[in-house]
């Protein structure tokens, strides 16, 4: 199969040389992103499984230093993000029709990197979201040998009034046509342009923050709003059901800060502690994104999964 060339903004995801970026087009027609950074001798790929309102170039430095320990990298655009194919009526809204449907994403990926003979064994790295649709991939047997989870979406944290109330706002907005309307409390803005440093539950490393803000001005159609009601409603649909399916039989290890505030810890603890293979590690001091987090959490995140990987090559 041939794949049209798609944009990478190299000037602003700080990665290495020698990316190329390729539209792929998922079973039900919705066109998705994604990019390849490989050379002849490296020691396997590792698929990088963005969160929600991410995007590829939000990972160029972390591909650097996944290339700087010989493995290839793929990272992908998943619809309605970035610059894979918006799936609402307002581009600024981030929505989902049937969360299954990234799992069309995957597909779409995994067949994208046998074409280009991405090299093996295949490992996972996913974040948040990534980490909600990476279980799900894993849980139904995809081709790999080991997964590193940052911070994953197993269910968004809210207060117990919230959680009890969530579902039955979203199932009436939904009955009232309103799936895709925005979310309550949340703006069509995304998060780093409306958000001061100061506060913000994503990163505490400054600098992060500002290579973040940087990339959004300079190119704003990669960033993205808040969810819609309908991706609330199918995220919480799909956390409920994954909690009840057993953990896979395949080595993981998954990162949680002490200062989450996006994601539900109790559910990431729940999860590893039935995981036969897995192991949970702590990171004091961490926010949501401990891969764009102060430099030693960042490498103590990155060395601890590129040595599952490597254990398991």
């Amino acid at each position: 199969m041939t794949y049209e060339a798609a944009p990478l903004f190299e000037d602003v995801a700080e990665a290495p040389e020698g990316g190329k970026a390729n539209w792929c087009v998922a079973a039900d027609g919705v066109k998705i992103r994604a990019a390849r950074w490989a050379t002849g001798g490296d020691r396997g790929t590792i698929f990088v499984f963005p969160g929600r309102t991410e995007y590829i170039e939000k990972y160029g430095r972390t591909v650097y230093e996944l290339r700087k320990a010989g493995f290839a990298a793929l990272v992908v655009d998943w619809r309605g993000q970035g610059l894979a194919q918006r799936v609402c009526k307002d581009p600024a809204v981030g929505h989902i029709r049937h969360f299954s449907d990234y799992q069309l994403d995957v597909v779409a990926l995994i067949a994208y990197a046998r074409s280009q003979n991405l090299p093996k064994p295949w490992f996972l790295l996913a974040h948040s979201m990534g980490g909600c649709i990476g279980l799900r991939t894993i849980i139904a047997a995809a081709p790999f040998n080991a997964a590193a989870f940052s911070a994953p979406m197993w269910r968004i944290q809210m207060s117990r009034s919230s959680a009890i109330m969530a579902p039955f706002a979203a199932k009436i907005s939904t009955l009232l046509g309103r799936h895709e309307s925005i979310a309550p409390t949340q703006s069509r803005v995304t998060f780093v342009a409306r958000s001061h440093f100061a506060g913000n539950d994503l990163t505490s490393d400054r600098e992060m923050f500002a290579y973040l803000r940087r990339q959004h001005e300079a190119h704003p159609e990669l960033t993205l709003g808040g969810p819609s009601i309908g991706w609330f409603l199918e995220a919480d649909r799909e956390n409920e059901a994954i909690d009840h399916l057993p953990s896979p039989d395949l080595p993981a290890i998954a990162f949680l800060g002490s200062d989450e505030r996006i994601v539900d810890p109790e559910r990431i603890k729940s999860r590893m502690s039935r995981w036969p293979n897995g192991e949970l590690v702590h990171i004091p001091n961490g926010r949501h994104e401990l891969l764009i987090e102060l430099p030693h959490i960042r490498e103590m995140v990155l060395q601890r999964s590129l040595a599952l990987f490597s254990a398991n090559a």
